[in-house]
């Protein structure tokens, strides 16, 4: 597509993607590009592009929730919002926001029907194509965990979202279930700044110099400096979110030293750097739901701003500028985690969607401690083996390579029936966990299937909910030994198991052994996500391109 035709094509799809919005025409143009870039494979700009990043995704959940916004010595922040359908401007050195629970004449009912739930995006939005497939529109959303929401404008009324439910139950979907509240309340945000407060939903916040302090006024008082400017909104939950839209590079000054740390040496924080580019590139869909594109913590990236920027990880964002990871030029999905345990997961062994072929099961190590051809860890004995070695892995020296740690029959009860309930299931009311078992394991030897024999019935937890519903395992990489007292009574269990997080992709610790060995950027790369490419980002790439499910949801 050539520019001007893609410039048309902009202007003509803005009230189609973004109606609502009253957000700057370039911040608008980027969506509908990226939106394209989803659809049809438009690629992504050359240039440097601002990201929108929820810094407070959440502000007005507690009526003290208050931040301190503050100017450089020598500059100013101007603020801008409506007053009575006007533009407004103000200037100060700082200014305080805040939120005033105002009550309502009535309680309001906010309700929707929640399809599925899921502790990571990436199993959520293959549950949305699935429910998509079935003719059911869908938004992904995350109140706590993330979930598939029914649309709400389409299923705008009592009548149709029970009609909905219950077509699902009838088809035997037990996931689904509608979540109602009555607010008596309703947060409003207020802008206090020389002397005078205004109460506003809207506040667009600037400096001249581009840099901006953000401190909690209560609690620990967290100071973060940012670049870029600042957006507070309000967001699907009632609350609001306060948003920084700063330029990519910039953003990863704020991302590499709080993923990697600033020790290790340069091609180690190139790697997190290039990882860091293409997983926020891939990822801007996240939370289209609230008008924003990123979060700031481990459900993107850990992001601090300016705050803790270090001249060794900015030499390794500078040095690889726009270069991204690709395959079959499409940016991959450039997942990491601290620790795989020794054996990288492949992507379906802890998300469900479609497989990723660069996301495959690699011994992590540099020689050849298990020959995974000839020993499956599908197999427990074999596996009991395979954590029992604790040399030749890239991981062997770091102290979450293995661990072992005990659960009483209290714990895993109370952690289970936190879980169940908050899925709002039948089997919450539980009173005993009668066995855990391990059902199924994958050839490179993660969970995939934990059953909870419980009075009330069995509860089947898979993939990654397993560390959602079990509070004990570092990972999904373990077995279980029973835990017996006195008479033979079952006390609880032992998880005995290796690596921290969810092991897809590049183990972070295993990059800083390949450092210290000499590998280059370019090999360590190529190791962990083989047959991928290193491309400088340009309008040959496609950010993602979304694939259509069949099947049931959830």
């Amino acid at each position: 597509m050539q520019r001007d035709q893609r410039t048309h094509a902009l202007q003509r799809l803005l009230p189609i993607f973004l109606p609502q919005q009253r957000l700057p025409w370039a911040v608008l143009a980027l969506a509908c590009l990226l939106s394209l870039a989803a659809k049809s494979g438009v690629a992504a700009p050359r240039k440097d592009v601002d990201l929108q990043i929820g810094i407070e995704q959440r502000f007005g959940s507690k009526a003290t929730d208050a931040l301190i916004l503050e100017a450089p010595p020598g500059d100013r922040l101007t603020f801008r919002f409506e007053t009575e359908g006007k533009a407004q401007t103000i200037a100060g050195t700082s200014a305080t926001l805040d939120v005033v629970q105002q009550p309502l004449p009535e309680p309001t009912l906010q309700e929707r029907v929640v399809l599925s739930t899921h502790r990571s995006f990436e199993s959520a939005e293959d549950s949305a194509n699935r429910w998509l497939a079935q003719g059911i529109p869908v938004e992904v959303a995350q109140p706590e965990r993330w979930q598939v929401w029914a649309k709400r404008d389409l299923y705008n009324s009592p009548l149709l979202r029970r009609l909905l439910l219950q077509s699902l139950q009838a088809q035997g979907i037990q996931t689904a279930y509608i979540d109602t509240q009555f607010l008596p309340k309703q947060p409003r945000a207020s802008l206090v700044v020389n002397g005078y407060r205004y109460t506003r939903d809207r506040i667009e916040i600037s400096s001249g110099q581009g840099i901006m302090r953000v401190t909690e006024k209560s609690g620990d008082k967290t100071r973060n400096l940012y670049g870029g400017s600042l957006r507070l909104q309000p967001n699907t939950y009632g609350t609001y979110t306060l948003v920084n839209q700063v330029p990519l590079e910039t953003y990863l000054r704020g991302v590499v030293p709080y993923e990697i740390g600033t020790w290790a040496v340069q091609p180690v924080l190139q790697v997190q750097a290039i990882l860091a580019r293409t997983y926020a590139l891939r990822n801007l869909r996240r939370f289209a739901i609230d008008g924003y594109q990123l979060c700031a913590n481990t459900q993107c990236q850990v992001y601090k701003g300016l705050t803790g920027i270090h001249p060794a990880t900015d030499q390794a964002i500078a040095k690889t500028r726009g270069k991204v990871l690709t395959y079959n030029n499409e940016l991959v999905d450039a997942v990491y985690s601290s620790s795989t345990g020794g054996i990288t997961a492949p992507f379906n062994d802890v998300w469900s969607g479609a497989e990723r072929p660069y996301l495959r099961a690699i011994i992590d190590s540099v020689g050849n401690p298990w020959d995974l051809s000839r020993q499956s860890l599908a197999d427990e004995q074999n596996f009991r083996r395979f954590i029992s070695q604790t040399e030749g892995f890239n991981e062997a020296s770091e102290k979450m390579f293995r661990w072992r740690i005990e659960s009483s029959m209290a714990s895993l009860k109370q952690d289970l029936r936190r879980y169940l309930t908050a899925n709002k299931s039948p089997l919450a009311t539980f009173k005993t966990i009668q066995r855990l078992n391990v059902t199924r394991r994958s050839p490179a030897g993660r969970v995939l299937q934990v059953t909870a024999t419980t009075d009330r019935g069995t509860v089947v937890l898979e993939k990654d909910n397993i560390l959602v519903a079990l509070y004990a395992p570092n990972s999904t990489l373990f077995y279980l030994e029973p835990l017996y007292g006195a008479n033979r009574t079952l006390q609880g269990y032992t998880f005995v198991g290796g690596g921290l997080g969810h092991g897809v992709g590049l183990s972070q610790t295993g990059t800083y052994h390949l450092g210290k060995l000499g590998w280059s950027s370019d090999r360590i790369l190529s190791f962990y996500f083989p047959g991928t490419q290193l491309q400088p980002l340009s309008d040959a790439l496609t950010l993602w391109r979304t694939e259509p499910r069949k099947g049931s949801g959830g």
